[in-house]
């Protein structure tokens, strides 16, 4: 496979990724142990006292640790094994780390063993300072004394178990430092205090710059000591130019060097501090070793550095560091401190100078060798021009999201096909004439044109197959993709990844996969060889001659015409071998020789660099005179509401300047600045996977209220009260409503901030909720903590202004209130005929708020919601229960969680949940079978819920009260239940053809703790359940006919004897039949479990809806399906996505158009057209729509639900003139559905998007989300779903937000009813909290996961590109899914798919038909095509870049019929980003029908358009059964009786 890659910098190479094996590191002390300093062990816990350690081998004797390398002291014997989850769905997790003042403390506390001597610890996040807190060198330790911040781990933890650290600032000084790791070839820094010594791991973010200095120093110490020690295999008598090239290649992939960089101008600018440095091991040195000292090299290194220092007129200050007396005992010449101090400061001096000046000597790898366009002319065809066929777009107009400046690295990766290369002229040029690698500077201008789109990971140009030889290259008219022409490819600023050319440039293309052919052979060739320097340049010649002429490689038989043809375009295979992922193949005899050979043609030589900037200039591409620059796709800005334009132009406004001050330090930067490594980013990846950061700028830490409440001045205050006592507390303490604090009012239902101590840190904010006074007189008041804005999730998109209140309750002394401060509580009318009074108040109400800034008086805050984090969620104001003063606090009352047993033992309370005798419940399986626990399940990529078991169904026959001091608890009383089993359990036939709601009576009596109880669920008959037309389950209901005796493991029918109490036909009355596992309500009132698939349900009944960016339909098919609501409005762009969606739901008003035009047109049409901000084009095409169309639109008032999935990122690239980033924001399509949402002013609304969206461009759009929805008056809920978890077989995570008007009930988020392996999906909400929507079902969940079997098990087999549309099921359905998702339809549609080419076939033939098996699994063998063609089996990249790609697992992968699917994808492809795609046991890549399933889709759901485009719709889809799952919440929400409504603000704070 040949991947070509043209990018910026004028580059483009033949891709073949490549990564060596690292050496394993090992921390080994250079030094005797130090015997253990006393210590006070009154200052420390008795049980942290030293023990004595024995070896049991040893026969007592003291066996020192040794700290194993971090890969080797992982576990090797993985294990899965269930845990025991917190049952709360939602919940907070404060990550805190220790904290100790005294470094003795600090180092007993993280001791993980037996010491006897010197305790050893590791430092992470360190900083070496000096006393006034300035940072400073290691090396400045021996002049001042230095002291260290860092946290302390013991030295066997993993890094990342930062829980097992004590942080510890300013402990030390440090006493001493060294460098050890010389024999492993691993440079270790370690320091030593008194109390203990340290190796330096991780040094904090703002201290790596100065560390890294010391540290690279230390890398060149090691590795110069491994050049030249004999007794680690090196040659002392190297010369100084062999020394410096050896340890120069050898560090210049070290990643931990200052400026990612090391080079021999770094040698050479400390050659002294080499020299001392290998000095010091002379007395650890065998008799056979070297005395380095005396060591020529060396000398000649020391004197090499101070020479260079004299060239550039530098002063010199020459101090031996180290000298020997007679006794040859290493000592230090006592200098002054002073001079110490300057030679540290001149060493960093002299590097940057050094960087600034490099006239190093030439070599090979500082220069590319340009090839003669001349040369390879006869290789190529007769001159032919460039013409385009279609209209073609400026890629400029794309990319203005990416700004003017850029790293190659952190491009974005398109695909370009149907390409050609053209030059100023339009001639086709030569891809050779290129640089493949970056250089300074480029003497020939190259542009391009072709389609381009999103890189998908398809479209590899395999050169064995025949869709992608020259003889079938693209056509315009089947081309997918935007046209577009390129700019001068040395300013391109995006990484295209070239497919197909046209038919008119592939003879030019054809040469480069020749080229790449040979050097493969060559290569190939080599690795034959017993030894590859065997082989000259000339016998590798010889030996090409020989090829057949059906050899794909054959040039010639000549040897000449090989070796000039093999000279000429030398820099495609000299880049081939240095991508090979093999040293001996890279540095043999044959590269040196091509080498020398293309060096003797006098070619241009190009000086390379290795990383620069790129900077945008004019596109002077030719074709932009040819054609106009016009794009077939409408691309507009997004049309707005004045309230959103505000909102995100204010916000854009005001940090535009800090946006932009970041660019232009980024510009700024010197090119070894540059070329640093990222500080940030160093985390688990897998961590970072599953908790997605929101990373707003300028966001202030805030202390918390204990850390506020200060430790003086209390007594100073004068506190009365004001009036008489109003009452008294249960305790009998007496109320009062008002108070007097050094003369100012304080009263209940008031706020007040609290004294602090530190004046620059901002002072909490407290609503009083009542006031009371103790028995010994002390004034107290109880209050909930109000947050500003910047403290919740919002972040800096806040209002300065507006303040949350918050359920975190707090008792207080009232001389710590400061003052009170102006709140107003914000309650006002509601719906979208209020819009223009609310947004006038608003306006008065920011124009009095800025005079009483300009006056200099205080800010009057205003408030409107109550902030919950643990429930993700902004709620109206609870008025009713605000400020009683009667001693009773609301939030208190519900927080009470207890564990409650009658006085009878027939009943319990288990998290707001009551249990009783005969009961069914859910207990986990662990609990059940202990053997689950030490289960140990293999697993691999869509497999991953093989092993996972559901919970399993109980009935309480008995409670158990234990005679326990504290009183009955969870985890210490038992309860005697009877276990049901499931079909599964008895077989997986059994589970695969029977109704997961299913189970089985056994006579099996087990115990269990409360604890293991995860709620509560109901068993009745099967003609008691209600009836499914949709694959969804919602209720807590399962059905029992049969006995089950798992010893014999017969099945019986269920004797009349035994009678299951049925109270299904009251479950819908029973609202506490439903789980309820403390997850909390909006309005706290109880779930109701829903059986009904509401069929019949009345139209005006349901919400009225409009769905924008409505797609194929998905999110509107489950949303219906749960009977919440109807879809009377939808708006799609995508004609073909839109015709679907008109088929699947007739009664909808489809608009095929731009969602920013019919905004337009609805606002023009109710006369609030000046309201609307719009461009001039949407403005125009509003105007043109059909009567009939504008007859339908939307209107508001008519609206009660606004639901869709806007993409994250609009079309940018229009603006092409503007570069701030609001200009780019504007283009989002974000704004426009907010803006419907603004002016509709919906009851309901639901923003959809991919689980990134809430960290997308920093979290800035999910937080502005946020704040534009709260702007409004909404109710808003925020999280992140696992759509496998709510009844598909597919892994899909989606990020949601919910609002609700101040009116309604605020939808909670479903309850996962499947079980389905992958962590909690969190939102870190700061630091040191974050939210999970849903707990995790791999521990349980009502239902078993949906595997493949069950979703496509029962489809006819069908063949490579079968295109029938329509064929006949041909057997009856089997699982309990395939019943239901089959429906009524009388055959089944759409199970087509993709044609392989033969080779891809040849390869899906050769896959073993068995879990997992993928590209790993085919035979490493030649196969010859139908052309006569002989090729590889295996893609040759695959196997060569493996190491550097986890694999490449998945590609070319069959799914697991007990698995479930990965995310699906628009374009499926066995080589593709998820190309595990091929069938379980068919030949083929997966059906429309079967990746249609997958998601949920019915089988009569219709896709349109051509097999890509239904692909396309599937993908691009929300589950219809997660939809469903959201629609039952939000019916719920709907149906929820509250007890009244707010009342207006005036009349609860008069």
């Amino acid at each position: 496979m040949f991947r070509f890659i043209v990018v910026s910098l004028a580059s483009w190479k033949h891709v073949y990724d490549s990564s060596a094996e690292k050496e394993m590191k090992k921390d080994v002390r250079g030094r005797p142990p130090k015997k253990v300093k006393a210590i006070n062990t009154s200052e420390v816990e008795s049980d942290l006292a030293y023990d004595v350690y024995c070896h049991p081998e040893g026969n007592g004797q003291y066996v020192p640790h040794r700290k194993m390398p971090q890969r080797a002291a992982a576990c090797l014997n993985f294990k899965e094994k269930d845990i025991i989850l917190c049952e709360e769905l939602c919940k907070i997790e404060p990550k805190t780390c220790h904290v100790e003042e005294k470094e003795s403390v600090a180092v007993q506390l993280t001791r993980s063993g037996p010491e006897i001597y010197h305790p050893r610890r590791r430092l992470v996040e360190f900083i070496f300072q000096d006393v006034d807190r300035k940072h400073q060198q290691i090396e400045v330790s021996e002049i001042t004394p230095l002291y260290i911040t860092a946290l302390i781990m013991p030295v066997d933890t993993d890094l990342m178990d930062k829980e097992k650290g004590v942080m510890c600032e300013c402990f030390g000084p440090i006493m001493s430092w060294s460098i050890s790791g010389y024999g492993e070839g691993t440079a270790v820094v370690q320091v030593s205090t008194e109390v203990a010594d340290y190796q330096c791991v991780k040094p904090k973010a703002s201290y790596k710059r100065m560390y890294n200095l010391f540290y690279g120093k230390a890398c060149i110490c090691v590795d110069v000591y491994q050049k030249l020690s004999r007794s680690q295999g090196g040659k002392p008598d190297l010369s100084l130019d062999e020394l410096l090239a050896k340890v120069a290649r050898s560090m210049s992939g070290n990643k931990s060097v200052i400026n990612g960089s090391m080079t021999i101008d770094f040698v050479l600018s400390h050659g002294d501090f080499i020299y001392c440095q290998l000095r010091k091991l002379e007395k650890s040195l065998t008799e056979d070793d070297v005395n380095f000292a005396t060591l020529p090299v060396l000398v000649a290194l020391k004197d090499e550095h101070y020479k260079r220092l004299e060239c550039m007129k530098l002063p010199v200050m020459h101090s031996e560091c180290l000298k020997i007396d007679d006794e040859k005992q290493v000592y230090c010449n006592e200098h002054d401190d002073d001079e110490k101090l300057a030679r540290l400061l001149q060493q960093e001096e002299e590097w940057k100078v050094i960087s600034k000046h490099r006239n190093l000597p030439n070599s090979s790898n500082r220069y590319y060798i340009k090839i003669s366009e001349d040369e390879i002319a006869d290789d190529y065809p007769c001159p032919a021009y460039y013409r385009p066929f279609v209209e073609e777009m400026d890629e400029y107009m794309f990319f203005e999201a990416y700004g003017g400046i850029h790293y190659p690295d952190e491009l974005p990766t398109m695909i370009i096909q149907n390409w050609s290369l053209y030059n100023s002229d339009s001639r086709f040029v030569s891809l050779e004439l290129l640089p493949m690698k970056p250089c300074a500077e480029i003497d020939v201008a190259i542009f391009g044109s072709g389609h381009m789109r999103e890189d998908d990971g398809s479209g590899f140009c395999l050169e064995a197959d025949p869709c992608h030889t020259s003889s079938s290259a693209s056509t315009a008219a089947d081309v997918e993709g935007v046209p577009i022409y390129l700019s001068t490819i040395k300013e391109w600023k995006i990484e295209y990844r070239l497919g197909s050319p046209t038919k008119q440039y592939a003879p030019w293309y054809e040469p480069i996969l020749k080229t790449a052919k040979l050097a493969r052979s060559m290569i190939i060739l080599l690795k034959e060889q017993s030894r590859a320097s065997k082989l000259s340049f000339s016998d590798v010649i010889k030996k090409v001659s020989e090829f057949e002429k059906d050899n794909p490689a054959h040039i010639s038989s000549k040897v000449a015409a090989i070796e000039r043809y093999t000279v000429v375009h030398g820099q495609i295979i000299l880049q081939q071998f240095a991508e090979f992922p093999d040293e001996i193949i890279k540095r043999c005899a044959f590269v040196t020789g091509l080498l020398n050979k293309m060096k003797e043609r006098h070619h241009t030589k190009l000086d390379m660099r290795k990383k620069m900037t790129l900077k945008r200039g004019a596109n002077l591409n030719p074709s932009a005179s040819m054609v106009p620059v016009k794009s077939k796709r409408t691309m507009m800005r997004a049309t707005m509401t004045k309230l959103i334009n505000k909102i995100w132009g204010d916000y854009y406004a005001k940090h535009d300047k800090h946006i932009s001050t970041e660019s232009d330090s980024q510009m700024s930067k010197e090119k070894d600045e540059i070329e640093e490594e990222p500080e940030e980013n160093e985390e688990d990846p897998d961590v970072v996977e599953e908790e997605i950061l929101i990373q707003m700028d300028d966001l202030k830490p805030h202390s918390s209220i204990e850390q506020q409440i200060p430790s003086s001045n209390a007594g100073e205050k004068r506190t009365k009260w004001q009036g008489e006592s109003t009452g008294k507390k249960e305790s009998g303490e007496p109320l009062y409503r008002c108070a007097l604090v050094n003369g100012d009012k304080i009263v209940v239902g008031g706020a007040v901030v609290l004294e602090v101590d530190d004046h620059e840190e901002v002072p909490a904010i407290v609503y009083v909720e009542y006031m009371f006074e103790k028995s010994d007189g002390t004034k107290m008041v109880h209050g909930k903590v109000m947050q500003r804005g910047s403290q919740t999730v919002l972040g800096n998109a806040a209002n300065d202004r507006e303040i949350f209140l918050t359920n975190d309750c707090r008792e207080l002394e009232l001389v710590h209130i400061k003052e009170p401060i102006a709140l107003d509580f914000r309650l006002r009318p509601w719906g979208h005929a209020f819009r223009k009074e609310n947004a006038k108040n608003d306006e008065f109400d920011k124009a009095k708020a800025d005079e009483r800034k300009r006056k200099g008086l205080p800010v009057e805050y205003y408030c409107k919601s109550l902030y919950w984090p643990q429930k993700g969620a902004f709620f109206t104001l609870p008025v009713r229960t605000m400020g009683l003063g009667d001693g009773t606090c609301h939030s208190c009352i519900t927080q009470k969680e207890k564990f409650k047993i009658n006085s009878s033992g027939t009943c319990f309370v288990h998290k707001k949940t009551e249990y009783k005798i005969q009961d069914f419940v859910y207990a986990r399986y662990d609990y059940i079978d202990v053997k689950m626990k030490d289960e140990d399940h293999g697993t691999f990529k869509a497999g991953r819920n093989v092993g996972l078991k559901p919970y399993v169904i109980c009935q309480i026959l008995e409670i158990c009260i234990p005679k326990v001091f504290k009183g009955p608890t969870p985890d210490s009383t038992k309860v005697k239940v009877r276990r049901f089993y499931r079909s599964e359990d008895v077989s997986v036939e059994k589970g695969y053809s029977s109704d997961v709601r299913e189970v089985y009576y056994s006579e099996e009596i087990v115990s269990i703790y409360v604890e293991a109880i995860e709620g509560k669920c109901h068993v009745g008959k099967r003609n008691e359940l209600p009836d499914l037309d949709f694959p969804m389950i919602s209720a807590h209901i399962f059905f029992c006919d049969y006995s089950y005796d798992p010893k014999s493991g017969s099945i019986k029918q269920l004797p009349p004897n035994i009678k299951i109490k049925s109270q299904v036909g009251n479950v819908v009355q029973d609202s506490a039949l439903t789980k309820n596992k403390g997850k909390g309500k909006c309005k706290e009132g109880e779930e109701k479990d829903e059986v009904d698939q509401s069929k019949g349900e009345a139209p005006e009944n349901r919400l009225v809806t409009l769905d924008i960016f409505a797609g194929c339909g998905g999110l509107s098919e489950g949303l219906q399906k749960s009977g919440v609501s109807i879809t009377k409005w939808a708006i799609e762009y995508d004609q073909a996505a839109g015709e679907a969606f008109s088929r699947n739901h007739a009664e909808t008003a489809m608009f095929i158009h731009n969602c920013n035009v019919i905004l337009r047109a609805i606002m023009d049409k109710c006369g609030d057209g000046d309201e609307c901000i719009s461009t001039a084009e949407a403005t125009e095409l509003a105007g043109q729509l059909s009567e009939e169309k504008l007859n339908n639109l939307p209107l508001p008032g008519n609206v009660d639900f606004i639901n869709g999935g806007p993409p994250c990122q609009g079309f940018s690239g229009m603006n092409r003139f503007n570069k701030s980033p609001w200009s780019r924001v504007q283009c989002e399509m974000i704004l426009a559905f907010l803006s419907f949402a603004d002016y509709f002013r919906p009851r309901f609304f639901l923003l959809e998007n991919v689980r990134n969206f809430v960290s997308f461009n920093k979290g800035q759009t999910f937080c502005l989300t946020l704040a534009s929805l709260l702007e409004m008056g909404y109710q808003v809920r925020f999280g992140i779903l696992e759509a496998g978890a709510f009844g598909v077989s597919q892994s899909r995570k989606r990020a949601f937000i919910w609002a609700a008007s101040p009116e309604e009930t605020l939808p909670e988020w479903p309850e996962p009813m499947h079980v389905f392996a992958g962590p909690e999906l969190k939102i870190s909400l700061s630091p040191s909290e974050h939210y999970a929507a849903v707990r995790s079902t791999a521990g349980g969940a009502p239902f078993r996961s949906i595997t493949v079997r069950d979703a496509i098990g029962d489809l006819p087999s069908v063949g490579n590109g079968a295109s029938n549309p329509l064929i006949d099921y041909g057997n009856d359905p089997i699982s309990w899914f395939q019943k239901h998702i089959r429906g009524r339809a009388p055959t089944l549609s759409d199970h087509i798919t993709k044609e392989m080419n033969e080779l891809n076939l040849i390869r899906c033939q050769r896959i073993p038909k068995r879990p997992g098996a993928d590209w790993r699994d085919l035979p490493d063998e030649k196969v010859k095509l139908s052309t006569g063609q002989v090729v590889d089996l295996i893609p040759w990249c695959l196997p060569n870049t493996a190491k550097r790609h986890n694999e490449w697992k998945g590609l070319f992968g069959r799914l697991d019929w007990e698995g479930n699917f990965p995310t699906s994808i628009t374009d499926p492809q066995p080589m593709g980003k998820v190309g595990m795609c091929f069938h379980p046991e068919q030949d083929r890549i997966l059906t429309v029908r079967e990746l249609a399933r997958s998601q949920g889709f019915p089988d009569s759901y219709y896709f349109s358009g051509n097999i890509q485009d239904k692909y396309k719709q599937i993908g691009n889809a929300v589950p219809p059964p997660l939809a469903y799952a959201l629609g039952r919440k939000l019916k719920q929400a709907v149906e929820a009786k509250r007890p009244g409504t707010p009342l207006r603000a005036e009349a609860l704070f008069s």
